[in-house]
């Protein structure tokens, strides 16, 4: 069936319709039965299914008509290291100098994993309490106050100091900054020569549960060949292993915490020291970010670019089960290939490109190389729009444009949305700092307008039949999350897919065909902190 259902689509993909750019069901359809059977493996990342995905867009990208984005290829090679921790290999042991020792369970305690890419690191190292381990100049917030981290193993907090009623726009109010990331705290330790990273881990504070950080970490992790390397070891703990680890070296987990809270909090050396080893297999290999471009129509202006991007990796297998992603990420590549097949034949004033990208739930990889490396000159590229885990679930009288108020996208999403008889989400708090964990981030960080349009986990829309019902379904998706259970299924109503698709779509034509291009709005112009240089040698 699968194979039929390949040469079905390639066989009609190339079809015109006349009348506006309309986005069709039945290829959405088509192509997330393809794209989220177990076929595909899940495609993984380094996995034979995520090269049968790269073939099965390429091809697409081929039959529709679209131009090569890399010169005479739709393929931009994207350098990896894929790195994987040999459990039985390798150990951790918290160590008290007076007796006293304790070995968390891995997977059921702590997950970890080599940040450096290197195949053995020995560790040996005293710990240190960094509170939420966050340094903002801009927000007068130093949990670091010069301590000398070189060979020290850090444990801190994720998320960050919440806002009081006297300061209800500290790390930006109820919204999660950078700051609060993962990614930035493990980028912060490097920058201090730190051996290591333990994050706490509480499902409030990291916004999802147990599961998905150990998901993360019990299969090959991978990042990009020519990137920094990070810390020899980076992971998380899980909060009652963390608090007996506090208890052995005669601390209170919720005593911490209370001090972390203040500006005034000092890092507190616990007095215990990791020895261990982490053994892993490395390899080096190439992955791959799938792009097609419509040339634009307007001499003066078809040098500039429009992208419309979705990354096509999910799970892969881990221990012999598929995670397929049905819902992340295939519900969106399937809109997005209908996007280019209706834009084939409707060229705009600027050209457009669809832009597929691997490695995102490793770490933004496939975006962050092309940001790097662009196939388009940055400075001729004026927006990217990021579909992201869209709406399986039905229609909807609106739609989430998070982050659409940092540049004035936010207008012309209003104005797009008025057109369809459909309204913006209002903007709430996004407390899972989702505005980060997306493809569309390493463009903001280079300077693009950009943002995920109908990205949301939790789906809290205002859905056109049975509102309430309908919510609830949505919400069980939090349950699936990176889970083996986010698998299609036929009696999905597509119809949601159609219409957020038609609503970028849209966008991007009015973004591609408008005498002015977007731009931030002053405050946003640096999307993250700007790196600093590492704190002197011998601090204290």
């Amino acid at each position: 069936m699968p194979a039929t259902l390949m040469l079905c689509l390639l066989a009609t993909a190339g079809s015109l319709a006349s009348g506006p750019p309309t986005v069709r069901e039945a290829p959405i359809r088509a192509h997330i039965a393809f794209l989220a059977d177990d076929l595909l493996e899940g495609r993984g990342t380094g996995q034979r299914g995520g090269a049968l995905a790269v073939k099965y867009l390429e091809a697409q990208l081929r039959a529709l008509g679209l131009a090569p984005a890399a010169g005479d290829s739709f393929l931009q090679r994207v350098d990896l290291l894929g790195v994987k921790l040999a459990t039985e290999q390798s150990r951790l042991v918290f160590r008290h100098p007076g007796g006293g020792e304790f070995s968390p369970v891995f997977g059921d305690e702590v997950v970890y994993g080599a940040g450096n890419g290197l195949p053995d690191n020995a560790i040996d190292a005293p710990l240190l309490f960094v509170g939420f381990g966050i340094d903002a100049p801009g927000e007068r917030w130093d949990d670091y106050k010069g301590a000398d981290c070189r060979g020290k193993l850090l444990v801190m907090m994720v998320n960050e100091p919440p806002p009081t009623a006297d300061e209800p726009a500290r790390f930006d109010g109820d919204d999660l900054s950078y700051f609060g990331r993962w990614t930035y705290k493990f980028e912060e330790a490097a920058r201090r020569g730190a051996a290591g990273v333990l994050l706490i881990h509480t499902d409030a504070s990291a916004t999802y549960g147990w599961t998905v950080a150990r998901n993360g970490f019990q299969g090959e992790r991978f990042q990009l060949a020519d990137a920094p390397r990070l810390t020899p070891l980076q992971g998380w703990i899980r909060e009652d292993a963390a608090r007996r680890l506090a208890a052995l070296a005669g601390r209170d987990l919720d005593e911490l915490r209370r001090q972390a809270q203040a500006r005034s909090f000092h890092p507190v050396a616990l007095d215990v020291r990791a020895t261990g080893r982490l053994a892993s297999a490395v390899r080096r290999f190439p992955q791959f970010n799938v792009a097609g471009v419509v040339e634009g129509s307007d001499p003066k202006l078809k040098d500039e670019l429009v992208i419309y991007s979705a990354h096509w990796d999910h799970l892969g297998i881990q221990d012999g089960r598929i995670y397929n992603g049905a819902v992340d990420n295939a519900s969106a590549l399937a809109t997005l290939l209908a996007v280019a097949q209706a834009s084939v034949g409707h060229p705009t004033r600027r050209s457009q490109m669809f832009l597929f990208t691997c490695g995102e739930e490793q770490g933004l990889l496939g975006a962050s190389a092309y940001a790097q490396h662009p196939l388009r000159p940055p400075a001729q590229t004026v927006a990217d729009l990021n579909f992201e885990s869209l709406n399986w679930v039905g229609p909807s009288h609106d739609i989430e444009f998070l982050g659409g108020e940092r540049s004035d996208l936010r207008q012309l999403g209003e104005e797009t949305a008025r057109a369809m008889g459909m309204v913006l989400r209002p903007s709430e708090p996004d407390v899972q700092g989702l505005y980060f964990r997306s493809d569309h981030f390493p463009f903001a960080k280079a300077g693009i307008p950009a943002l995920s349009p109908g990205f949301s986990l939790a789906g809290q829309r205002d859905y056109l039949e049975d509102p309430e019902g309908s919510r609830a379904k949505a919400r069980t998706f939090l349950d699936r999350y990176h889970q083996e259970s986010d698998d299609y299924d036929p009696a999905w109503d597509v119809r949601g897919l159609v219409q957020q698709g038609q609503f970028i779509l849209d966008l991007g034509r009015r973004i591609a065909d408008a005498a002015t291009r977007p731009q931030w709005r002053p405050a946003e112009k640096a999307a993250v902190p700007a790196p600093r240089p590492a704190p002197p040698t011998g601090s204290s």
